[in-house]
């Protein structure tokens, strides 16, 4: 009997202390919802800024076209001596290798005014280069073989700008306006259809001021690009947004700049629509923007990020109750993308790629405005 019993009394042992700590029961992990491209949409353009000194290796289903930001003149007491890449080669040769893997993928190389190269300085800059029928073919001739060398599809001027000073970069508003357009001419001329040309155009057509014009000459220089990007952004600060979509009460806004290059002759579906990934607090005082991702990592004591401004069709960041930036956020840019592709514009471009968060948020919201509005 005491063999029976022994055997019982440990089951009824191992049975209440089961019953008293049970076995936890583990939940299954949630998986990551698998994000998955709206199919291409032929001729229409997704163009993302890819910088010198980001880390990030760029996904090449979320664009059609990669602006690699920047190589820079070399002008020396007004001579064009040439020009060289900013930051390191491997780096744009990252970038140039994602080719490989998707040959339809166009890269382009974007020429800036603003010197950063500790071997170089400011000498003159675009304004120099654009005066000189030698110097815009030799410019245009050392494009040429730079793109065919790279495998590259074009090259991208963002001469900010014609006509103005900015960066210490030379100005000459009496001839820099129709010297940029023969520039651009150059380029064509020389690189001819087989390649890509853009430039980066400011919010207004040319504009007159005392001794000539600044900005650019959107109609004359329409005849020689293959389409314009549009930099929709920095168009205020605070307590404006600067990148509305619609909003008298900022100085610009992406309407005013649409009707105003329209109104000047340049085709619909030659404008690229930007997208700032970034807000702008101030143009003078630090900190004048915020990346995307420093925006949703910002203390939530102080800092509220999702206001919504129905007028201007923007979020804005609050610090401690008052406006602190304005910025674009997925929304945002469905708004902007419905509006923009309803006119027939060509597409979206976005200034810049690593300022986007990990989840590559902003990026993914650009492909879909544009291919799937």
């Amino acid at each position: 009997m005491r063999k029976i019993l022994l055997p019982l009394l440990a089951l009824l042992f191992i049975f209440q202390a089961c019953q008293k700590e049970p076995i936890p029961i583990i939940p299954e992990e949630e998986e990551e919802e698998v994000y998955v491209p709206s199919q291409r949409v032929e001729g229409r353009v997704a163009l993302a800024y890819v910088t010198y000194w980001g880390t990030a290796t760029p996904d090449p289903r979320l664009f059609t076209h990669i602006s690699y930001a920047f190589a820079e003149l070399y002008v020396r007491n007004g001579v064009y001596e040439g020009f060289k890449l900013q930051g390191k080669e491997e780096r744009f040769r990252q970038i140039v290798n994602l080719k490989q893997q998707f040959p339809q993928l166009k890269i382009l190389i974007s020429f800036t005014h603003v010197v950063d190269n500790s071997d170089n300085s400011q000498g003159g800059s675009f304004s120099a280069l654009a005066k000189s029928d030698e110097y815009r073919k030799a410019f245009a001739n050392d494009c040429k073989a730079f793109v065919t060398s790279w495998g590259i599809d074009g090259v991208d001027i963002d001469w900010e700008f014609p006509g103005l000073s900015w960066s210490g970069a030379a100005s000459d508003p009496s001839v820099d306006v129709a010297n940029h357009i023969l520039l651009m001419k150059q380029i064509r001329e020389t690189l001819g259809t087989e390649f890509t040309i853009t430039y980066a155009g400011y919010v207004k057509d040319k504009v007159a001021v005392t001794g000539g014009y600044r900005y650019i000459d959107v109609k004359e220089v329409d005849k020689y690009v293959d389409f314009v990007n549009l930099m929709t952004y920095n168009m205020d600060a605070a307590p404006k947004h600067h990148s509305a979509l619609s909003d008298t009460r900022a100085y610009w806004d992406c309407l005013r700049t649409v009707n105003a290059y329209r109104n000047a002759g340049v085709a619909y579906n030659k404008m690229v629509l930007g997208i700032p990934f970034y807000g702008c607090h101030s143009f003078s005082v630090k900190p004048t923007s915020l990346n995307y991702k420093t925006i949703l990592a910002l203390d939530p004591v102080h800092y509220k990020i999702d206001n919504w401004d129905p007028v201007a069709n923007v979020p804005y960041v609050t610090k401690d109750g008052a406006f602190f930036c304005g910025y674009d956020n997925p929304k945002s840019i469905a708004i902007k993308g419905k509006w923009a592709m309803n006119l027939g514009l060509k597409g979206l471009m976005y200034w810049q790629y690593d300022a986007d968060d990990s989840k590559g948020t902003l990026r993914k919201a650009v492909w879909e405005a544009t291919m799937n509005p």
